[in-house]
């Protein structure tokens, strides 16, 4: 399977008739595997930020996650593991793969719950594939 066709037919799925506003996989190099089309244009130092987050639980906290120039409030996550964050009525999911970056953006009425557990899902399914 191709890395878009995880980004279209798993991230960019409909549930209840609903589905993320926006969906990347993205290398630990900031490299863009797929993506959707409405995923935000991010700068180098953003994926930098986001990487010394997962190797330094804590590190955006005292300044919000940065993605597309975009602040998000960084609240619970798994240290290592995901970062979640929260930018008015939605937020996004990011989950560290052994190669990649699994993103989800969402906005009401999805859920934070429904982008945490689809971004999640792809996120441990690669882990056990070795990605």
């Amino acid at each position: 399977m191709s890395w878009q066709a995880y980004v279209d037919d798993h991230l960019m799925c409909d549930i209840d008739g609903q589905h993320l506003t926006a969906a990347a996989i993205v290398g630990h190099d900031g490299s863009v595997w797929a993506q959707s089309d409405s995923f935000p244009q991010f700068k180098p130092e953003e994926i930098n930020g986001i990487m010394n987050d997962f190797n330094e639980p804590g590190y955006l906290a005292p300044t919000g996650l940065y993605l597309g120039g975009t602040k998000y409030m960084v609240i619970q996550g798994e240290p290592g593991a995901v970062i979640r964050g929260k930018k008015g009525s939605g937020g996004i999911t990011i989950k560290k793969t052994g190669q990649a970056l699994i993103f989800g953006i969402y906005d009401e009425p999805l859920t934070p719950g429904q982008c945490n557990m689809i971004v999640e899902r792809l996120g441990d399914y690669l882990i056990e594939q070795g990605m």
